[in-house]
């Protein structure tokens, strides 16, 4: 029994030891989320306040999912774009002919979690300024007309300079591709009267807004989704961080979801009950970034 009695503590000091040692291990990091905000301001390609044309119309989708392919901050205006601090790129593959984002790899993200977190001891310390996001795909509902009835139907929305898609799930249906496909490149899955149908389509190049408060000083390439925009706060990496600091990329989807409206209703009415094409969607991309900072 004396054995007994004196091996107990030896083996909690040994425990104890262990999970102290696990515990330190645990490093601090710069943690990035998303956030879907419909109230934050609808900027234009150049970065400043944009209105919807009268002959369009326009809603605020509500989102799903998103990713990122490409996360970049800097310390001042003037840095170009790829000279600032790198933290993910994510994966590209060739599969398709040209080199592109791998869609099967990339992760989607719901608002508020985390979709890419770096340890702190691997950022270069210093102040920043600026947050660039390369977004990739876009999942939402939008509201939708069709006859006399109102449906919600949901898009998926590639926005990634190209993309090397095998296949999607929409909402409920999967649909095979197998290729490349451009920025703009899309599938809408309706819910008309309970039968489910999936619409796909390509925008023209450059009608995809992203905005970019540094247009004219650190532009972007054509085609690209890199959307730019200020930290809330600077964004100070000391190089010693005890704790986490949380990186919330708001985007803004403010009446992000517009098309050419016909009957001037403001009504998103995709075809007639002829089965005629109506409103044709003229730009799905996002209105605006703001990187807030919490410590």
């Amino acid at each position: 029994m004396k054995k007994l009695v004196l091996l107990i503590p030896i083996l909690f000091v040994v425990v104890s030891l262990h999970t102290s040692c696990k515990k330190n291990t645990v490093k601090p990091k710069l943690i990035f989320k998303f956030k879907f905000d419909n109230t934050q301001e609808r900027l234009n390609n150049f970065g400043l306040p944009s209105t919807i044309p009268s002959t369009h119309g326009a809603q605020s989708p509500i989102f799903n999912t998103m990713s990122a392919h490409y996360i970049e901050i800097s310390p001042k205006d003037s840095i170009l774009l790829g000279y600032g601090e790198v933290l993910y790129r994510a994966a590209e593959t060739t599969a398709g002919g040209a080199n592109a984002i791998d869609f099967d790899k990339s992760v989607n993200a719901k608002e508020g979690e985390t979709f890419f977190s770096v340890d702190l001891d691997k950022v270069k310390a210093g102040t920043y300024k600026n947050l660039r996001v390369s977004l990739a795909y876009q999942n939402y509902d939008i509201q939708y007309k069709y006859d006399t009835y109102t449906f919600t139907g949901t898009i998926a929305s590639f926005v990634g300079f190209n993309t090397y898609i095998n296949s999607y799930k929409i909402k409920t249906q999967t649909k095979a591709v197998n290729s490349n496909k451009l920025q703009g490149y899309w599938g809408f899955e309706t819910n008309t009267l309970g039968i489910n149908n999936v619409f796909e389509g390509q925008a023209p190049a450059g009608a995809t807004t992203v905005p970019n408060i540094l247009f004219g000083i650190s532009d972007i390439p054509a085609g690209s989704c890199v959307v730019t925009g200020h930290f809330d706060q600077d964004l100070v990496v000391s190089g010693n961080e005890t704790k986490d600091i949380v990186i919330t990329v708001s985007l803004s989807t403010n009446n992000s979801f517009e098309w050419n409206d016909v009957d001037g209703d403001n009504i998103y009415e995709p075809i007639t009950t002829t089965g005629a094409v109506k409103d044709v969607v003229v730009d799905m991309g996002i209105r605006g970034l703001i990187g807030k900072v919490a410590y």
